[in-house]
């Protein structure tokens, strides 16, 4: 099978991708797989670093300004051309997409040339470009279930998870200990503020730890996103043994599966990993996403009590400080949260974006 894959621009669109294509090639070792991105997106480091080919096309986020209204549409129609040659040249068997703006001039290429097109939703909340295409393609497979009530009519929808939760359920608290050195019989918290790192959680948590307000006995994983290490460093100074400080990190499931607790992101690939492992979370929605996506899909696992949504406007040092300390000191509470968040999970979802594709392509 000769799988096309178009996704990017950040981590959340090109992890699921990454974990969909090394599933189906332990599947079926003669599976071919290219991957279609931007050079400016990070697709472009992550994707080669992977191990798979990377093709580059012109694409170029919407924004919400007609200023740059020319040079986006042709970017947009230089994608959509580029796309329709690539297709042509590679012939594959099924086209994916996995959202980010450099999908869309993919997804509707293979729909012009009527190829079998499958779309990964990520998000609670589904994309523009997701909600318009999704009535034109072969299958639209869902991260969460009650996503399908927020697509348009007529679209195939069904329901697999995000394949990057198979990638993360296989490994043991044990293992994450070992891997970061960390005694097993401790609590470890892990802060990040996904792919590409968060100023205001940055912020909140250098306040926290210059404070001295992490419990004795806890070890935090703190990953600050490259762009601010070198700041967030500067500030903290000499840290104390308990806390490991990272710009990225590439073994996140390690990290996650060792943490007891995680403050972080609501991206719909944090969220799976998430739920796959069964971890608590203090969910810290970006307000800088469109259509503020990232709440809803916090409010999914908050409802559910498997986490605690704090919107990034009321989020403080001490506020943060008193969830942690309230939860440590509850263990019954964390347990729970932990039991919810696991039923949450989708530890089969490769498996069953996987066969989807199969399906589609014959």
């Amino acid at each position: 099978m000769r799988i096309l894959i178009g996704g990017g621009g950040t981590g959340g669109h090109i992890y699921p991708a990454l974990a969909l294509a090394r599933y189906a090639q332990a599947k079926d070792s003669s599976t071919e797989i290219i991957f279609v991105g931007s050079a400016a997106g990070l697709e472009s480091k992550i994707v080669p670093s992977a191990g798979f080919t990377l093709v580059t096309i012109p694409a170029r986020g919407f924004q919400r300004s007609f200023k740059q209204l020319g040079t986006i549409l042709k970017d947009f129609f230089g994608g959509l051309k580029r796309s329709l040659k690539l297709l042509g040249d590679y012939r594959p068997n099924v086209v994916l997409g996995t959202g980010g703006y450099v999908a869309a001039p993919l997804v509707l290429s293979a729909v012009l040339k009527r190829l079998p097109v499958v779309i990964h939703e990520q998000n609670a909340l589904p994309g523009m470009s997701n909600r318009y295409l999704a009535p034109f393609v072969s299958k639209v497979c869902l991260s969460f279930a009650e996503t399908a009530k927020r697509m348009p009519l007529f679209s195939k929808v069904i329901f697999t998870g995000n394949p990057r939760a198979s990638e993360v359920s296989v490994l043991s608290r044990e293992e994450g200990c070992r891997y970061f050195g960390l005694d097993p019989g401790q609590k470890n918290i892990l802060i990040y503020g996904g792919s590409r790192g968060a100023l205001k959680l940055n912020q909140v948590i250098t306040a926290y730890l210059k404070e001295k307000l992490l419990p004795e006995g806890v070890n935090l994983i703190y990953v600050t996103g490259e762009i601010y290490y070198e700041t967030v460093i500067t500030e903290l100074g000499d840290l104390p043994k308990q806390v490991r400080l990272y710009s990225y990190l590439e073994k996140m499931p390690e990290a996650l599966a060792a943490a007891d607790l995680t403050v972080t992101r609501s991206g719909a690939t944090t969220l799976a990993e998430l739920t796959a492992l069964g971890v608590p979370a203090l969910l810290v929605p970006s307000p800088n996403v469109v259509n503020n996506h990232q709440y809803y899909n916090a409010r999914l696992l908050s409802d559910a009590g498997a986490a605690i949504l704090i919107e990034e406007k009321n989020l403080t040092h001490y506020l943060l400080q008193e969830n942690i300390n309230r939860l440590f000191s509850n263990p019954e509470q964390l347990r729970e949260m932990s039991g919810k968040s696991k039923a949450m999970g989708m530890p089969d979802a490769a498996e069953k974006l996987y066969q989807c594709l199969k399906e589609v392509a014959s």
